[in-house]
């Protein structure tokens, strides 16, 4: 294979694509890496190169690639048709089992992916109040619809006081009407979340909370802050909104199991599509029948023409069938070997760094304490180079990670890839301590 393929087809891509990419988390200087295959949790790219995949598309492959359940599924769907405008016997199916599983799924209507289950919840938050604003927890990932993105990217020049942080846009040309109707909290501090919410009790929707922060390095909101973010929506007639995208992964009914309250909507997408573009989102029958076409009036008229296609259905069931209770067990039982080989090899190491997460997914932090929030897991540009030098050199020695330094887990891997996973983490940390001196412990 010719070496220089990957940049032969960048020169390509640059031509009629925006940065030579349809995604920025994929490009890379100089050029991105482009696949050949994939086969349960190793990719190998155009070069020949086989890595281990502790990416799985960010958290969507919870079977890793090319799982053959999955794989005859489509084939056999496929020859049937992709697309109709009738509806399948399989939507029902597959609504049936996430119901099932998900005490809080009474309803729940499918869609193309996690950004529009998220835009769709709170459209109908909004529907079913009557009332425009949401709040949000600072620096929390929900996609890139306008209202959710709202202080994604927040950085100290631009956050304001933690005692009422301001809403910061993502993109130039944000309108200033999104930003004033997203009111931000921090993460897991009861006393300023409420104090802040006071304030807007009047025009607020619904709360939107990410249940294990993503951007904070997966941390578990506390119960006591979800407790009394739902006792908050109860009184103040708004909605506990949840968006477990990529946290549903861990448990058979997603990180909102592991709570004493049901939120009232909940997105997810991601691993429950079998490898396909999808999202949901479901919840209360009474908030969810403002979509009802045979309501009259109808609150929220909402629509989409793959949304619940029968290929995307029956990969989501197929895997979702998969991914039962001792599968969830096997998958988590891993990640917790995992943070703690890593939490040693760091100790062993001698920098100042630390592994954080839930579940099956986890993030390395070049920080000596787990952060507890997005301003303590922001990163500095020492962090920030440390981080990518460590990547690149995982890359380079066969393991694809986040960008952000997370990993999550598939069903097909073992102790065998996580102990590959911390030899070349150890050889990585090595020579970033040496390469950074600031980190050294």
């Amino acid at each position: 294979m010719d070496l220089n393929r990957s940049a032969q087809l960048f020169e390509r891509a640059q031509a009629v694509l925006p940065g030579g990419v349809s995604r920025n988390t994929i490009f890379k200087s100089p050029h991105p890496t482009y696949v050949s295959h994939g086969k349960g949790c190793y990719v190998t790219d155009i070069n020949g190169v086989k890595r281990i995949d502790f990416a799985n598309n960010m958290a969507s492959l919870i079977h890793g690639h090319a799982q053959p359940n999955v794989t005859q599924a489509i084939i056999e769907q496929v020859q049937k048709g992709t697309a109709f405008t009738l509806a399948t016997e399989l939507e029902i199916e597959f609504a049936e089992l996430l119901c099932q599983r998900v005490p809080s799924f009474e309803k729940i209507r499918f869609v193309n992916s996690g950004t529009e289950a998220v835009m769709a919840m709170i459209k109908t938050a909004r529907a079913f109040t009557q009332k425009s604003k949401i709040a949000k927890v600072e620096g929390a990932y929900h996609g890139s619809y306008d209202y959710a993105e709202v202080s994604q990217t927040a950085s100290p020049a631009t956050w304001g006081d933690e005692h009422q942080p301001h809403s910061v846009a993502v993109a130039r040309g944000t309108p200033d009407n999104a930003l004033n109707d997203v009111i931000v909290i921090p993460y897991n501090d009861v006393d300023k979340a409420l104090h802040i919410l006071n304030q807007h009790k009047e025009t607020l929707a619904g709360i939107l909370i990410d249940p294990i922060s993503h951007r904070v390095g997966m941390i578990p909101a506390t119960p006591e802050f979800i407790d009394a973010l739902y006792q908050w929506s109860r009184d103040n007639q708004a909605l506990l909104l949840f968006d477990e995208v990529i946290t549903f992964r861990t448990s058979l009914a997603g990180a909102q199991a592991k709570y004493n309250v049901k939120p009232d909507l909940t997105a997810i997408g991601k691993m429950i599509g079998g490898g396909f573009p999808v999202g949901a989102f479901a919840g209360r029958s009474d908030v969810m029948q403002v979509l009802d076409p045979s309501q009259s009036p109808l609150l929220l008229p909402h629509s989409g023409t793959f949304s619940a296609n029968p290929v995307t259905m029956v990969a989501g069931l197929t895997a979702m069938r998969l991914f039962d209770q001792p599968t969830v067990d096997k998958l988590n039982q891993l990640g917790d070997f995992a943070r703690v080989q890593l939490t040693d090899t760091i100790k062993k190491v001698g920098i100042k760094a630390c592994v954080t997460g839930a579940g099956s997914m986890f993030r390395l932090h070049f920080k000596a304490q787990a952060p507890q929030h997005y301003r303590h897991a922001y990163t500095n540009t020492l962090q920030t180079q440390a981080t990518k030098y460590l990547l690149n050199y995982l890359f380079d020695n066969g393991i694809m990670m986040i960008n952000t330094g997370s990993a999550m887990l598939s069903t097909p891997m073992g102790k065998k890839e996580i102990n590959y996973l911390v030899e070349q983490v150890t050889s990585g940390l090595t020579l970033v301590k040496d390469q950074f001196p600031a980190l050294k412990v």
